[in-house]
């Protein structure tokens, strides 16, 4: 006896959520420890007030679009947050005539830049699923990280290469206090548009927002060989800003050795281990389940999806192996943050 339910992620808004009529780890809080202070107290306590543990799939879907909206907001106020460092320095480099500044404002402009195909990812990302799509347009998502990983690699080469010409063609530098200030500009306004992308890319699970958020830094670095170099030239040595330029590079290697591991996990399908800890332990403390043969979790953009194999007592009815996955269903998709859509099979004891 074989039984599969599948918790699909949208019309679920009034579909009746299931009932723990006789399951005492239910009333404990399905079994995991929601802490014992003042603060996690007042939180359940208002959670039960609106709701409690709501096993809806319209509360993680409404998460994910709470998920989608932040995603955005960042990168529109980061793109006019760059935009604005981009144009200060714009304004330096006609009166410096710095050919470092400009390369800097340059990886700015380019770097606010790739908001616009993140944009258009995390909009395809809303997209329903079809027949030829059947788990949504959630990858565009972290198709865009591929774009930005692109993007660092260039401007790690660019870098390199601006540096290597300033080695050969040495270039005499205008109004250093002012480009030592426009490079202060673009350091504080990338460092923290980095940080921003980078905190809410972590916060909604968005890979390709985490890696924007190490091209932005890439770009600060840039901007902090331009004020090392600027100080350098006004202490009389003048290959200091190339010099710089290449450390910095190496740098900027080592940003894009990071954006690579963090997409490229996400295309492999990789998952934090306690991520499947966690979805283990929400299962296994359902009543009826015996053990858990196969837990698999995968990021489809910023949101999960997971699939569980079961084990239930071999004389258990279909009716009730149903009602036993729908049960571990519920507990996943309370338990487990960002899951969105959860596929459970049961199988019966001592079936191979």
């Amino acid at each position: 006896m074989n039984h599969t339910i599948q918790h699909h992620e949208h019309g679920h808004r009034n579909a009746r959520k299931p009932e723990h009529p006789q399951d005492p780890r239910h009333d404990r809080g399905h079994g995991h420890d929601h802490g014992s202070s003042l603060w996690s107290a007042l939180r359940h306590g208002m959670s039960d007030v609106l709701g409690g543990h709501s096993h809806d799939a319209a509360d993680q879907v409404d998460g994910a679009l709470e998920a989608d909206a932040a995603g955005r907001r960042a990168l529109l106020i980061s793109l006019a947050g760059l935009g604005a460092t981009a144009a200060v320095q714009a304004v330096v480099v006609v009166l410096s005539g710095s050919v470092a500044l400009l390369g800097d404002t340059l990886h700015n402009v380019a770097d606010a830049l790739t908001a616009v195909p993140l944009l258009i990812a995390f909009r395809l990302a809303r997209r329903p699923a079809t027949k030829r799509y059947t788990y949504g347009y959630g990858r565009a998502e972290d198709l865009g990280g591929l774009f930005v990983v692109a993007m660092i690699t260039l401007s790690s080469a660019l870098a390199c290469y601006v540096a290597v010409d300033r080695l050969i063609h040495p270039r005499a530098v205008n109004h250093l206090w002012a480009v030592a200030a426009a490079a202060i500009v673009g350091f504080a306004g990338n460092e923290i548009v980095a940080q921003y992308r980078i905190r809410v890319g972590r916060q909604i699970g968005s890979a390709a927002l985490v890696a924007d958020g190490l091209h932005a830094r890439t770009d600060g670095f840039t901007s902090l060989a331009v004020l090392l170099g600027a100080i350098g030239v006004a202490l009389g040595w003048r290959q200091a800003d190339p010099i710089i330029g290449l450390l910095i590079t190496v740098a900027i290697l080592g940003v894009l050795r990071s954006a690579i591991r963090q997409v490229g996990a996400r295309l492999m399908d990789a998952v934090d281990p306690a991520l499947v800890d966690q979805a283990t332990a929400a299962v296994s403390a359902v009543e009826g389940v015996l053990g858990v043969r196969e837990l698999r979790i995968r990021w489809i953009g910023h949101t999960l999806r997971a699939e569980a194999d079961i084990i239930v007592a071999a004389d258990t009815t279909v009716s009730a192996a149903h009602d036993v996955a729908h049960h571990a269903e519920a507990h996943l998709l309370s338990d487990v943050r960002r899951l969105t859509a959860a596929t459970i099979h049961t199988s019966p004891a001592g079936a191979h």
